[in-house]
């Protein structure tokens, strides 16, 4: 990068050059399997090597447009982008099934999205049930042994970001100097759903992690292991990470990985001290009218 260019929004290709060895990359194969290479054209899958460990990459590419579905472009996680992902998965966990957890590959996940595709047509044909398919795929190549490493370069919004990136067992994040923007819901759609004024919230958004956006809040609840302040970093930091998810995995502590490690952290790091009180406390209630419904 330099000295006139301090983002990495829309440079998910560029990320991967970064990231991976030198000249490792080859697009649209994982295994034996070839993936058509003007399928989902705003994802980039295939497999690379990191410090000569085979990895798989999938990368949200921004440049791309997918002529297909309009409403897909800059990033937008669309059908055909979602099932592709979803296949890079299942073939990295066919392609290593037979092998031990400390040889299975990691599966690297490259963030850069605004959100699924939204228009009308994808929502008829079942845009849920391809980004399910997707978040299902990267759940399933965690609980095998694969360890999912999801670094945030530019944006993760919305529900993009649950079926690529939160189900990961660590997530990294450039810091805000690169312009990196992780948030559930923008706050003008928080206002509309809870009648909520938004100059509260916005009063809210400073102090408070769970209105807040950005990969510091995100930090603070656990959503993000590390951030990292350096792109030139991103490759070690990855590579550390990858040592650390199969160093977990080998002790079985799953429970430190993944969605409920996050949990664990949050609550750590003072992000999300309630939750696990709230948990119990539904745990209690439920356990109090279980029969009328178990043995119905």
């Amino acid at each position: 990068m330099d000295e006139f260019d301090n983002t990495m929004i829309g440079r998910g290709r560029d990320a991967i050059d970064m990231i991976v060895d030198p000249d490792t990359f080859q697009e649209n194969a994982i295994g034996t399997y070839q993936c058509e290479p003007d399928y989902g054209p705003c994802a980039s899958v295939g497999t690379a090597q990191l410090k000569g460990r085979p990895v798989t990459i999938i990368a949200n590419d921004a440049q791309q447009f997918n002529e297909r579905f309009p409403v897909v472009f800059g990033g937008v996680i669309g059908m055909e982008e979602a099932y592709k992902m979803a296949m890079a998965v299942y073939h990295s966990i066919e392609a290593d099934k037979d092998k031990p957890i400390a040889e299975k590959r990691p599966i690297l996940l490259i963030v850069d999205t605004p959100g699924n595709g939204p228009g009308k047509m994808e929502e008829i044909a079942g845009m849920n049930k391809a980004t399910g398919s997707y978040q299902l795929a990267l759940a399933e190549a965690r609980k095998t042994g694969h360890p999912v490493i999801a670094c945030v370069i530019g944006r993760a919004i919305s529900g993009a970001f649950l079926c690529h990136g939160l189900q990961a067992d660590h997530i990294l994040a450039l810091s805000k100097e690169y312009g990196t923007m992780i948030h559930v819901m923008p706050l003008t759609s928080i206002s509309r759903i809870t009648k909520m004024d938004i100059e509260k919230l916005e009063a809210l958004s400073t102090s408070n992690p769970v209105f807040a956006a950005g990969a510091e809040f995100f930090y603070k609840l656990g959503g993000v292991e590390e951030i990292i302040n350096k792109v030139e970093d991103m490759r070690d930091v990855i590579a550390r990470h990858v040592d650390d998810v199969y160093a977990t995995k080998a002790k079985g502590e799953f429970e430190k990985l993944g969605p409920w490690g996050r949990g664990l952290l949050g609550e750590e790091r003072g992000g999300r001290v309630v939750r696990l009180k709230a948990m119990a406390k539904m745990d209690e209630e439920f356990e109090a009218v279980a029969d009328q419904y178990l043995n119905a």
